[in-house]
């Protein structure tokens, strides 16, 4: 297969995904997600955690962030081709306008998490992510892992799930992804 041609199912697939995301957002599934959420994060509550701020449809990991006792951040874009950085959030702390509109904190105190919420696209059954493409979470799950051992858990509504996805040597595994229907752990 070509790349023009895994670029041309790759856009087909995530126009899918967008369509299939955004009839399960209305649906008031968020918090059976969150529940789920914070059970698995239970054995992790000291680690240093990577959230994420809700754009668009995505499911929202705020209220399972605020609650985590250890610190957390969320992902800052410095630049295309480049690895995400991640900067220390608190539930009150003032908030600035990142890459994407992702609201990104004004304080710039850069973490590493050792366990990212990592928000996509879709999922499969394997643990593979589609994501929207500028392959920021692959390039810095791989560097994050070689550096020692991370946890990677995809956050999505079930209805996000796909039975193939479009995946290139490229993309980074998932290690967990929590839904609103529950936990599968690869």
């Amino acid at each position: 297969m070509s790349m023009a041609d895994l670029t041309v199912i790759k856009a087909a697939a995530r126009k899918a995904a967008f369509e299939r995301r955004k009839q399960a957002h209305g649906a008031g599934l968020d918090a059976a997600a969150q529940q789920n959420l914070a059970a698995f994060l239970a054995p992790y509550a000291d680690s240093t955690l990577s959230g994420y701020m809700p754009i668009r449809t995505e499911v929202d990991p705020r209220p399972v962030m605020a609650a985590h006792r250890g610190r957390v951040g969320v992902p800052v874009i410095l630049s295309a081709n480049q690895p995400l950085v991640f900067h220390q959030w608190q539930p009150e702390c003032e908030m600035k306008e990142g890459a994407f509109g992702a609201q990104i904190p004004a304080i710039e105190t850069e973490i590493i998490p050792d366990v990212l919420i990592v928000p996509l696209l879709a999922f499969d059954r394997n643990g593979g992510r589609l994501g929207y493409g500028g392959g920021f979470y692959d390039r810095t799950l791989e560097g994050l892992r070689q550096r020692g051992p991370v946890t990677a858990i995809g956050f999505a509504y079930n209805a996000q799930q796909a039975e193939a996805l479009p995946l290139e040597p490229t993309d980074q595994p998932l290690d967990a992804i929590v839904t609103d229907a529950g936990v599968l752990r690869f």
